[in-house]
């Protein structure tokens, strides 16, 4: 699977690492992502493709018309992927 408009990727490094995003354009070897809340469509974030893990899923494009509607769709991911911090 390659970086597509709609796919939802894992940050891996910087501010963001551990974030769900999804991949609004591509550029060379860098992608534009955005997650609706700290990264809104109106100002997505340019990230290196190295620093992205891909998932096997994909946003259909009527996920993809306003910040809440990533958000919403984004929700499911970070709910049920992240692994609670171990406490000790």
């Amino acid at each position: 699977m390659d970086f597509v408009k709609g796919a939802v990727v894992l940050a891996k490094a910087g501010r963001d690492k551990g974030g769900f995003f999804t991949v609004l354009d591509t550029e060379g070897s860098y992608v534009w992502i955005c997650d609706g809340r700290r990264r809104s469509l109106e100002h997505p974030k340019r990230k290196n493709r190295i620093h992205l893990s891909l998932t096997t899923a994909v946003l259909e494009s009527g996920s993809m018309q306003s910040n809440r509607a990533i958000r919403n769709a984004l929700r499911s991911f970070s709910q049920k992927d992240r692994v609670p911090l171990e406490e000790g």
